[in-house]
């Protein structure tokens, strides 16, 4: 089983902003694989979806804890499905990539990511694959603010081919693992073209 957890913030307020990318590439997982990640799950903290994918069972989730929280609702899915940690993946923003681009990673920092830090903090560990979706980058001042706005219309034509590029990236992963998946997907420019 592979879980996937795609950070944001829940409610209609954040629907849309820049800080939900992980939710978006989760919603489109679901759409892919036909998977309805609706259910709310009390345990978790989260919306939950589950289903086959690429070969084996795949588990989508969307913490509900808003973002600052979200190792809860990721660390209790993983202990109650005992999932090996390389079957985890956490899907989120990034200020520090260009809008679109893709940076896949197994282990390291939360590089300032409040919700990735909690994540790393439940489970113990830094070992966890992370896919990071560039969001622009903006003064650290105004990061509050930037995080919780919308896309500009240019922008949001390049998400839509940035979330296709991460939910192929998802995919690759469940297919070969974060090694390999690695050597493909941070080398792709935001619309999956090289560069």
């Amino acid at each position: 089983m592979k879980l996937i957890a795609g950070l944001g913030n829940p409610g209609p307020r954040y629907a849309g902003s820049r800080h939900n990318i992980g939710y978006q590439v989760v919603d489109e997982l679901a759409r892919r694989w036909s998977v309805d990640v609706s259910r709310h799950e009390r345990r978790f903290d989260a919306l939950l979806g589950d289903g086959p994918i690429a070969g084996t069972r795949g588990l989508l989730l969307k913490p509900t804890t808003f973002m600052n929280l979200s190792g809860r609702s990721v660390a209790a899915a993983w202990r109650y499905y005992k999932i090996g940690l390389p079957d985890v993946l956490v899907v989120h923003d990034d200020l520090d990539l260009p809008v679109g681009k893709l940076r896949l990673r197994g282990a390291g920092s939360a590089g300032g990511h409040k919700g990735l830090s909690d994540v790393i903090r439940h489970l113990g560990t830094d070992e966890v694959s992370r896919l990071r979706i560039g969001i622009g980058k903006v003064d650290r001042s105004a990061t509050v603010e930037y995080v919780l706005s919308a896309f500009t219309p240019e922008e949001r034509e390049i998400m839509a081919q940035g979330i296709q590029a991460a939910a192929d990236a998802v995919e690759l992963w469940m297919r070969v693992g974060v090694e390999n998946a690695m050597n493909e997907v941070n080398r792709r420019g935001p619309s999956g073209s090289e560069g």
